[in-house]
């Protein structure tokens, strides 16, 4: 060991006195010689050669025998495993190799390496090393840094040479001469390793160089070498970086890839990759190439459609475009050797790594199992995947709109009515779901009491249901306005549905009927995601549902996500989806509107609402919106959070009667701070004036006047629900006109905001957007609107000024049939 660690100190020694330029290889050379002093590697595991110094200094692994014990510990190959069925699973992953493609590695000139994209790559893999897993490299780009350094010394001699003979004007004519891959990849190995050395330095992690060619997988003894070098690399957490030996790899030949079950052959990397995988029992590889992951057809082409997962069986079923720009690989080169790789045990996931907005999370994403790229799977879901059953919504959902209003109705009927008839099998199917939350233990009080489902709920939903059916009949298709902007060219703007709404809800079923029964009102397809902690019983709502749908054979109009999609995975489709609407916690609902970045998201992310006690109250009414506010169901977005009391109220009996109320009804009071200035011993003082408790607590805080009231609430509210209690008529109009919320009341507890209460029938969620719909969104807020124009033959030139026609702009009586035409549906 003493003997091996001088060596290493000799060479970084003598490296130092070299030039500039290699006084950082000297330096990582250093760092090595620390870590060999950290742990027990002797020279006949890792045994170094140099070269000439003019050259650099290049260290690298023989394949020399290993000793007994580690012969002993590695296997020669991986047995026949078991592939992570499905993305979420990727986390799990322990050994984990990087394929980089040439187009990944390489600039766009093929001249040169891509630095920012490889420095990304880099601190993607430190990272994942950092955290314990065990990262390996399959790399191209030595021969792409060969060529630029080759051609640099070639046309700096070329300078010399013509500008000593024919002077300078003809600098311009030089021509470079092809240049021999295999002497590229000769003078770019050095380079790509020192570049990568460099690179991990920087994350503290040591990083170790093998060469390999197909020669040395048909000798056992180099591939018991090499397996065990790379367990003897990966148990000093050092990251290998591995290469084709392309300096003197003999050319592929033709149809020699994949020769057999347990054969591949090493013609690329790709190939390389895989074996690699399998021979070291890696749970997952990444291959990084210029495409997305696998379409169905062609990528460029109109109707091609990016695979989120292939399955072995579909193979046949695919067409494979040319291939990348650089390298000697193409997809269907990767395909092959991912679906050896997965036959071996290890799962594959095809990627981009060259995309600016990806390529810095890309491999990070992967393994957190966010939908990237095309993830190979051996087990095909029973059912259709999340793609599927959007595409299969949005097409019923058009055959949804299309029918008459009174057919629309007799489907939300026959729901209501399911809802009565099944009672006692949706009742078991909740009362399941109620004993695993129960038994969990996980489940604060206020979510179990949204979870639960009573005879009397059923009831209400089904009067809600049938309330939905009967204001549903003038919903699709109204004419909004009529305007006749010339003779014989009628303009209408009529009512249409949005599209495809996604609905993302958590332990609250009985939204599950409402907004499907909303959805059919407005003509919508939908798609629903409820939490997995409810399963069973919005199994069975979906199940009536569908069976209300296929009165008119509109059954996939609903379609209920039970995969397991990741919420981030669904708020991606923005090309599938027109609407997202968040039912549940405002962590939820912020998690969404983070994610959905290319989606509207309708909903409001926190419920602090206000209830302000005016000086000119009346006492009876204020006991009573206040205990209805606050303590009718306080888990609700519409409950009471904080208590703004007028000065002058204070220390009168009306104030004593509302703290004995609350003290009665057993909520916690926090003290707000000019409240707690008044008091001697003051309850908790509240940690933040903008808090949504979500159970039996409320902020009570002091205000001067009513305008500083609605200070209050525009600076700490979210534009909720908002309530003012007085008998003086024009505080409270005034109240109600400067309050900025989606709901402001005047004598009237903040419960009122529901659409069920408002007349809805139900409701989607409580908006507090400014745009589209705001306050309970009911049917009207789940449609837009279309304009339709009726001509003869009109263009726009006839209405310049050289035209023979004249604008009118007519308004028309909405009423009012056009003459000719059909009424609207």
């Amino acid at each position: 060991m003493s003997s091996y660690c001088s060596m290493l100190e000799a060479n970084a020694r003598s490296l130092v006195v070299c030039r500039t330029g290699l006084k950082r290889v000297a330096t990582m050379l250093l760092q090595r010689l620390s870590l060999c002093s950290r742990l027990s590697v002797g020279p006949k595991s890792l045994r170094t050669s140099t070269r000439s110094v003019s050259q650099g200094k290049k260290f690298y692994f023989h394949l020399s025998p290993p000793p007994p014990h580690i012969l002993s510990a590695v296997p020669l190959a991986r047995a026949h495993g078991k592939s992570f069925a499905h993305r979420s699973e990727l986390r799990q992953a322990k050994r984990i190799v990087v394929k980089l493609g040439s187009a990944v590695v390489t600039r766009g000139d093929e001249c040169g390496l891509a630095l920012g994209r490889l420095a990304s790559i880099v601190e993607q893999v430190a990272m994942l090393q950092n955290q314990g897993r065990e990262m390996m490299i399959v790399t191209s780009g030595a021969v792409a840094f060969g060529k630029q350094r080759l051609r640099h010394e070639i046309l700096l001699s070329q300078s010399v040479r013509q500008a000593l003979h024919s002077g300078q004007n003809q600098l311009k004519d030089m021509s470079l001469p092809v240049l021999e891959a295999r002497a590229c990849a000769a003078a770019g190995q050095s380079g790509l390793m020192a570049l990568y050395e460099a690179m991990f330095t920087q994350y503290s992690t040591c990083t170790a160089q093998i060469l390999v060619t197909n020669l040395d997988f048909h000798d056992d003894q180099k591939r018991r070498n090499l397996n065990s070098t790379l367990h003897e690399l990966l148990r000093m957490n050092i990251v290998p970086i591995i290469n084709t030996n392309d300096a003197v790899v003999p050319p592929p030949e033709p149809n020699s890839d994949l020769q057999g079950v347990n054969v591949i052959s090493i013609k690329d990397n790709d190939s390389l990759a895989a074996r690699l995988a399998v021979e070291m029992r890696a749970d997952l590889l990444i291959a990084l190439s210029d495409v997305e992951g696998l379409y169905d057809s062609p990528p460029g082409t109109d109707d091609a459609k990016l695979l989120d997962t292939f399955y072995p069986g579909d193979q046949q079923s695919i067409t494979y475009g040319t291939k990348s720009r650089v390298g000697i690989g193409g997809m269907e080169a990767k395909v092959k050797a991912a679906l050896w790789a997965l036959q071996g045990g290890t799962s594959v996931v095809i990627a981009n790594g060259t995309h600016p907005k990806v390529t810095g999370h890309v491999i990070t994403d992967i393994v957190e199992g966010k939908k990237v790229g095309t993830f190979f799977s051996e087990v095909k879901p029973a059912g259709p995947t999340v793609e599927q059953q959007t595409d299969m919504a949005r097409t019923a959902g058009r055959t949804l709109a299309s029918l008459l209003p009174e057919q629309r109705s007799e489907i939300i009927y026959a729901l209501a009515d399911l809802l009565t008839e099944k009672r006692e099998e949706i009742l078991s199917a909740n009362k399941k779901d109620l004993e695993f939350a129960i038994n969990s233990g996980r489940m604060p009080a206020s979510m179990l009491k949204r979870l639960s489902l009573s005879p009397s709920k059923l009831n209400s939903l089904a009067i809600g249901l049938r309330q939905i059916a009967v204001s549903s009949q003038d919903s699709v298709g109204r004419v909004l306005r009529r305007t006749r902007v010339a003779n014989n060219l009628d303009l209408e703007q009529i009512t249409v549905p949005i599209g495809v709404l996604l609905v993302i809800f958590e332990s609250r079923p009985d939204c599950l009927p409402q907004v499907s029964a909303l959805a059919i009102a407005s003509g919508n397809a939908l798609l629903l995601k409820g939490g997995k902690e409810a399963a069973n019983t919005n199994r069975i709502l979906h199940e009536l549902a569908q069976e209300a749908l296929s009165v008119h054979n509109v059954r996939d109009a609903i379609q209920l996500v039970s995969t397991r999609e990741e919420v981030e995975d669904l708020c991606r489709l923005e090309k599938m989806i027109d609407l997202i609407i968040p039912r549940g916690s405002s962590q939820l609902v912020r998690d969404i509107q983070r994610a959905a970045k290319g989606i509207p998201v309708l909903g409001h992310s926190e419920g602090i609402c206000h209830v302000y006690v005016d000086h000119e109250a009346s006492i009876d009414k204020v006991l009573k919106i206040v205990r209805d506010s606050k303590c009718d169901y306080p888990a609700a977005c519409n409950a009471m959070e904080t208590l703004l009391v007028h000065r002058d109220v204070l220390r009168t009996p009306l104030f004593d009667q509302i703290i004995d109320m609350l003290r009665t009804e057993q909520v916690k009071i926090h003290a707000g701070p000019r409240f707690a200035s008044y008091l001697t011993f003051s309850p908790s003082e509240v940690k933040s004036l903008r808090t949504e408790y979500g159970d039996l607590e409320c902020c009570i805080e002091v205000v001067d006047s009513m305008q500083e009231a609605v200070d209050h609430i525009h600076k700490y509210g979210s534009s909720h629900t908002d309530v003012i209690i007085t008998e003086n008529e024009e505080t409270a109009e005034q109240f109600l006109q400067l309050v900025d919320s989606a709901c402001v009341f005047w004598n009237a507890s903040s419960r009122f905001a529901d659409g069920y209460r408002f007349g809805l029938g139900a409701e989607v969620g409580i908006s507090t957007a400014r745009i589209h719909a705001r306050g309970p969104v009911g049917l009207e807020g789940l449609l837009t609107t279309k304009w339709v124009l009726r001509g003869d033959g009109q263009t726009a030139a006839d209405f310049s000024e050289q035209g023979s026609m004249k604008f009118l702009h007519e308004n028309l009586p909405v009423a009012q049939p056009l003459t000719g035409q059909r009424t609207s549906n």
